[in-house]
Order: C-alpha cells, then structure tokens, then sequence
C-alpha cells in the first residue's frame, strides 16, 4: 500500500482510446510514451486493463476538459480542485491496479501517480534499455528499485545500469536478481552515482569483488548488504579481500548465501563495529577461524544465523564472547554439540529466540538444552527441528524459561504425550505451539485444554496419535484457541530458512500429498479447508522453514511485497 506499492508500467502506457486525455492541466514535461515491450511487465498481468472504460472509477469521474469519462456526461470536474500533494496522498491507499487505472484518467492524474511512486520493480531483460528514458523521466522520485531478470532471458549490461543510475541518484534500495550481464564496471559506476544508497541485495550476478568493494568504497550509508550466489566470487582461488571502505561505518546487516569464498568478507566484518546481523547461508569452506576474528571485539551482534555451514564447537564458543546476542540460529551444522550450545547459553544471557536443527545427528540434546533453560530465562521463542530432547530438558525449560511465548517441536522422536503435558502444566506466558512429526496422541492434545492460559493457537502436522476428535475436544473447551489438525503421513523435514533453493535451480516441488486439515471457527486467515487441503504441502515448507514467521499466511511469503 501507499508508496511501499510497486509498478509493473504495465498502466504506464497512454491512455487507451476509450478513455481521452484533456489538454486542460499543464504538464512540466511531455508525458512519456511507455511501450508495452514485454521487457516492461514484472509479475502483473494487463488484464486490469483490458476493461478500463468500464471502470466504475472512471466512469463515475464528470467531463471536463482535464477529465472525460466514457459515459459522455457532462459536468463540472470537482476532481480539479484537489490540490497535488493531496491526489498523491490518495494514490497511496490504492492497490496497483487502481493506481495504473488512475494515471489513465487524465494528463495531470498521470503525472501525479508517477511523482508520488517511490517503488518500482522491473524486469532488467535486454529489450528495456531503449524505454529506460521515458520510464525514469515519468519515476523520477524512485528510491526503491528492483531489477529481476530470468536465467533464460538476457539481462541489462553495464550501460543500462549506468543510464539507470543517471535517472535515480537519490536510490536508496536496489535489488539485483539474475543480471548476468553486468560487470564491475557497472557496479562502480552505479556506486558513484548513487552515494546515498542505504541497502544493496544482489544473487545470481556476474560481477566480482571489485563491484562489490565499490559499493563499499562510496555509498558511505550503506545499512544492509545481501550477497548470493555472486558468480563473479565463485572462485575457488584466492579471492581479493571485501572492505571496509566507508560503508564500514553504517552497516548494519549482512547476509552471505551460498559463496565459495565469502571469508573474504572477513575485513568487512571486523571493521564494522555498528554490526548487529550476521547471516551465513551455504557458504562453502570452514567457517571457525571467520567467527572467532570477527567476534573479537565485536560485541554489538544481536542476530545470528548459521546454517548448513562447516562450523564446530569453536565457532559456538567464539559466538559465545558476544554478550548481547539475542538471536541465534544453528541449522544443519553436523559438527555443533552440546559442548557448543553450553557455552552459549552461559555467556549470551539475553538470549530470546533460539532455532535448532539437529540434523537428526543427536548431537545437540538434553545437556545443551538444559544449560539454556538454566542460563537464557529470556527465552522467548524456541524452535528445536530434529532434535530428541526427554522429559529432563523439557521440564527445565518449561519450568525455568517463564518468558516463553512460541515454541516448536519439529521432528522428534523422544516428544510424547508425558512432554506435552508437563508443557501444558508449566509454560504460562506460552501463545503459540507448533506440534511436527512428534509421537504424541489424543491424551497429550487433551492436556492443552486444561493449562497454558495464554494460549491462542495450536499447530499439529504429521502425527498420526492425534485425532479430529481431539482437536474437536480442545475446541469445545477452549473456544477462543484455534486448532489447526493436519493428519498425514511423515515425510523428510526441511528445515532451511534460506530463500531460494532447489525450486529456483529449476526442479520440481516434490509431489503432493492428501491432507486433512481441521481449523478453528476462530481462525484469522479466512482461507477455506479445501484451499488448505490442496496447498498443505506448501504451507508444510513454510511451517518448517519458520515455524512462527508466517504463522497466519500458509500461502507462504513472496520475494516481492506490495
């Protein structure tokens, strides 16, 4: 909504012949003829459009000079007297179908919903460079741009990222996906153009260390950097050290995903002592010795995520002098223990969201589980996937960590009725519980109707135990609960948090499975059983990848907000 809203220019085109422009109102410059070249859809259709002279905003809107509907009405344009800044504001509270139906109404109209847009996605394919004028000249306030192209389309070169760059001097966010044409040449022109760009997100690009060190070395605002499978660094040689340039003082985030040599990244790191989000994603070599510098000193870390890394109890004990961390994820990394997970739950007291994905390797179990209920009473938020906790280390936390609010049991063997209800009995400030693969039965869901006050909704896939009955039962006792019961078979779990997996490599989604699902008269997502039945599956991965992140939407996220 608002200016968060981006453009596909699928409605940037002049208005139709159903719909006249009037000459009355002005324009500071010729409004720009927009092509409808298939470079320039992203995502949308144009079948909002298909029927603009029938819209009853349109319709409704009185002849004038500046404004001519297609009933040929005439009547005074009490649109006129709406003054600019407050026609924008109403372009805001519209979807993006309504505004490209607005910027078809009339002249001033059309320039108005393009000043007031400052987010704008496009499909960076080849055939856009010669629209590239007239788009910006008509979005000259973007600040927010995307550049997304397909693996089997030819994508923008280095000069159309210039003359982009040219136009948007006043970026603040640029994304960059599959933009295989690009060098370093563009990257560094682009940075030199636009010094005030705050947040950087590049994956499945050409460009190398140089690009990005430019990035680094002007655009001292610089917040949050994102780099994934950069092709340019896919080299398995020595690659040329990353940082820390001026952007060092500002950075804020950084996420590397599924780099051969992200360790270069190490000189970044360690000069950026604003940094408080470190996120390692399948990248590739050991990762011990990185963690134990860049934490060397570096205390401000708030948030960390590791996942299918090659890091052990030493990466955990470095992770460990940061004192203020209050998030961690360790996800399918073999070779962390209890050893590790002791020493950091003794040193990070502030601890409020802990993801475990023990990889079924029993490696991560009571003895490290207990050292957290002892030492992170903060614990808010507990997501433990393929780990076989007992009934010891479910009574610690459940008796120790009074602030718990969301917990997940994902794929555990050891998780039965007796947990549950020791669960049910000591977790009072619990809302959310999320329930996979477990061998609970009928007698554990019954617990729940009598304990954890607080809570608001329950989750439970894949275990056969539990009936419709049970969930029937709990329902009729609590109400205001709601119950989501989806009874089938267990499959592989996937734990992974990272975008962008085997699906956008080009395979298939693993095939579906019949679902059964049970929700509560109370649920607030509105979606209907028959929907959930047939996109279980997907909701499934979802569930997985973020037990507590997309609680309320099954459909799963989009890369693409509006």
């Amino acid at each position: 909504m608002g200016q968060s809203q981006s453009s596909s220019l699928a409605g940037a085109a002049m208005a139709p012949p159903g719909i006249p422009v009037g000459p009355g109102v002005p324009l500071s410059h010729p409004a720009p003829v927009m092509s409808s070249a298939p470079g320039m859809y992203l995502r949308e259709s144009n079948s909002s459009l298909r029927s603009t002279a029938r819209s009853p905003l349109l319709v409704s809107l009185p002849e004038t000079e500046d404004c001519v509907d297609s009933s040929g009405v005439e009547g005074p344009d009490y649109c006129s007297d709406i003054p600019d800044d407050i026609l924008a504001c109403i372009f805001q509270f519209l979807s993006t179908g309504d505004r490209k139906q607005c910027s078809l109404v009339c002249r001033r109209w059309l320039l108005v919903e393009g000043q007031s847009r400052h987010r704008l996605s496009l499909k960076a394919q080849s055939d856009i460079v010669p629209m590239i004028p007239s788009i910006f000249m008509r979005y000259h306030s973007v600040s927010k741009l995307a550049l997304k192209c397909h693996r089997r389309s030819i994508s923008i070169s280095d000069d159309a990222l210039i003359l982009i760059s040219e136009f948007s001097r006043n970026l603040t966010r640029l994304k960059l996906r599959g933009c295989r044409e690009l060098t370093d040449v563009g990257m560094t022109a682009l940075a030199k153009n636009c010094k005030g760009l705050k947040k950087l997100s590049c994956g499945s690009c050409t460009f190398g260390t140089k690009g990005i060190n430019a990035v680094l070395d002007h655009c001292s605002a610089l917040e949050e950097l994102s780099v994934k499978r950069l092709r340019g660094m896919n080299d398995r040689g020595v690659a040329e050290p990353i940082g820390p340039g001026v952007a060092a003082s500002s950075l804020k985030s950084l996420c590397l995903k599924e780099l051969y040599n992200g360790q270069c990244f190490e000189p970044l790191v360690v000069a950026s002592k604003k940094l408080k989000i470190l996120k390692l994603f399948g990248c590739f070599g050991d990762w011990d010795r990185f963690l134990e510098t860049v934490t060397d000193g570096n205390s401000n870390l708030v948030e960390i995520h590791l996942e299918r890394l090659q890091v052990t109890d030493m990466g955990l004990s470095a992770i460990s002098t940061c004192v203020t961390l209050e998030i961690l994820h360790i996800v399918r990394t073999p070779e962390c223990t209890n050893l590790g997970l002791v020493s950091v739950a003794r040193n990070c007291k502030l601890l409020r969201k802990l993801h475990i994905d023990g990889w079924r390797t029993n490696r991560i179990g009571d003895e490290g589980l207990i050292a957290v209920a002892k030492h992170a009473t903060n614990l808010q938020e507990l997501v433990l996937i393929g780990v076989n906790p007992t009934s010891s280390s479910i009574d610690a936390l459940a008796s120790n960590c009074q602030k718990l609010e969301r917990l997940a049991l994902c794929g555990s063997q050891t998780i039965g009725d007796k947990e549950i209800s020791s669960i049910a009995e000591k977790c009072k400030a619990l809302r959310k519980l999320c329930i996979k693969g477990c061998p609970i039965s009928d007698q554990g869901m019954e617990a729940l109707a009598w304990g954890c006050p607080n809570l608001v909704k329950v989750k439970v896939k894949k275990c056969p135990g539990v009936t419709c009955e049970a969930a029937d039962f709990l329902r009729a006792n609590r109400e205001a609960l709601v119950v989501n019961l989806d009874a089938v078979a267990v499959e592989p779990l996937d734990a992974s948090t990272s975008d962008g997996g085997a699906q956008e490599d080009g395979q298939e989604p693993p095939p579906m499975v019949s679902q059964v699902t049970v929700v509560g008269p109370s649920s607030s997502n509105g979606l209907s059983a028959l929907f959930k039945s047939k996109f279980g599956h997907f909701a499934g991965r979802n569930l997985v990848a973020c037990p507590f992140g997309r609680w309320s939407n099954i459909r799963g996220g989009s890369l693409n907000g509006k």
